[in-house]
């Protein structure tokens, strides 16, 4: 079944319209419960956490009338990041676990992740059946009266989850000595970020992005906006900086250099560290179509494997629980260790970062470049109404492309599962080369929307 609402993460829009209005928002409430409620004779329960955009005041509630009156009881736990959710959802044996997010979006967008009781992230044919019961009337599967939901706040959820991720950094190992900027966009790991850190013992934790007002969330800070962590880190010689996204579910780094470290580089550090202290269960680590090809070599020169998927921590995350890896994540920052969570967490994966820095005692702009990417550009093409990647001479261009890139790179065009964009990647030895390619696509792409 084709899905109307769902993307690669969730569902995501424009807040207070389209998928996101309140009327939607709570017939997914009612959908989400039905699907989940299918065992009867006992009490069912949902989680809700959401970060701190204004319009999730207006979608908690929606989902909240949506849950209760199908008879499903519900815990909130306010600004929360997605991971924690995902995580309470298991410890609280909930049916269904919910992130009000749209995570690195800015403040006027908002989405809605789903999680399992398992706390895993819903695979498309559940998504499927839910679209389908937000199609039927509003009457079917109410509770009566005496058997309506109950909600409640629940104080505990940002306290726990701390105590769940400082368990992760590996022993023998602390944080004492170390400067460290954390920029946490405004967003959802406002609170419980700096925490970590210093309960760990950091000797100083500098926090920006901690004063959110609803409106800036990742504005100018966070894992899509980077200058204000390298100034930060320069200002205050800090030994490494973190910037979170807005649900807390990506990392991209800094060292005390002030240069940005993507995803690829992290997951170099990572997977290399997990083999040398034989934590890596493959020989290998799980990877998308996005990463850089000089993270594949770099790991092959290390006898390591890298298995791409396509786009989406969902599918990464997918193919390490099919096939037995155990570290795995994206380009952009999105890195899961299954060993410690079911789906992206940037502070878990901080601190495993920070434990390979001190087990190599060597400074930050030592450990987190381990290989020089090759030229890789990535351009994003805007579209109205029909997706031109289904055009024939968009197809034939792309085909063209690709074989005057030859053996020597790799172009990869896509959609976007989260925006109306095209998004057009090349990357190869010839950085000339790779810019030809990649501008013709996108200036063709444009011209045929």
């Amino acid at each position: 079944m084709t899905k109307k609402y769902f993307g690669t993460d969730g569902i995501r829009g424009l807040a207070n319209k389209d998928s996101m209005s309140p009327q939607n928002v709570l017939r997914l409430g009612m959908a989400a419960g039905k699907y989940f409620m299918r065992e009867n004779g006992r009490r069912h329960s949902v989680v809700i956490g959401k970060d701190t955009r204004l319009s999730g005041y207006m979608i908690e509630p929606a989902l909240v009338a949506g849950f209760t009156s199908v008879g499903m009881d519900v815990r909130l736990f306010g600004p929360l990041p997605t991971p924690g959710v995902a995580m309470m959802t298991r410890s609280l044996r909930a049916d269904l676990g919910v992130m009000i997010t749209a995570s690195h979006n800015k403040y006027h967008d908002n989405g809605i992740k789903l999680f399992g009781p398992d706390g895993k992230k819903l695979n498309d044919s559940a998504e499927a059946e839910i679209e389908k019961l937000m199609h039927e009337g509003w009457k079917e599967g109410l509770a009566t009266s005496d058997e309506l939901g109950r909600a409640k706040r629940y104080d505990n959820a940002q306290a726990r989850y701390i105590e769940i991720v400082k368990a992760t950094l590996p022993r023998r190992i602390n944080l004492n000595g170390l400067r460290i900027v954390i920029d946490c966009a405004n967003g959802a790991a406002y609170k419980t970020a700096p925490e970590t850190l210093w309960e760990l013992g950091a000797q100083e934790v500098i926090p920006i992005g901690v004063d959110p007002n609803g409106f800036n969330i990742n504005k100018a800070c966070g894992s899509t906006h980077t200058t204000a962590l390298s100034e930060a880190v320069l200002q205050h010689k800090a030994h490494v900086g973190i910037a979170l996204d807005g649900d807390a579910d990506r990392l991209i780094m800094c060292d005390e250099k002030g240069t940005i470290i993507d995803g690829d580089q992290l997951l170099a550090l990572i997977g290399t560290g997990w083999a040398e202290t034989q934590r890596l269960t493959r020989n290998g680590i799980v990877a998308t179509v996005m990463s850089n090809l000089g993270l594949e070599r770099y790991l092959q020169d290390a006898n390591l494997e890298l298995v791409r998927t396509a786009v989406g921590d969902r599918y990464v995350a997918e193919r390490m629980r099919a096939d037995g890896y155990n570290v795995g994540g994206e380009q952009s920052g999105h890195l899961l260790m299954t060993d410690y969570s079911t789906t992206g967490d940037g502070t878990i994966a901080a601190l495993q970062v920070l434990a390979e820095i001190i087990r190599r005692d060597k400074p930050a702009s030592e450990v987190l470049h381990l290989f020089e990417p090759v030229p890789q550009i990535l351009k994003n093409v805007s579209y109205n109404g029909v997706n031109p990647l289904g055009f024939t001479d968009v197809q034939s261009a792309i085909k063209d492309a690709q074989s005057e890139m030859g053996n020597t790179g790799r172009i990869l065009v896509r959609a976007s599962g989260t925006e109306p964009l095209i998004r057009v990647m090349a990357e190869g030895d010839d950085a000339s080369l790779v810019k030809k390619i990649t501008d013709g696509l996108a200036d063709y792409i444009e011209k045929a929307a």
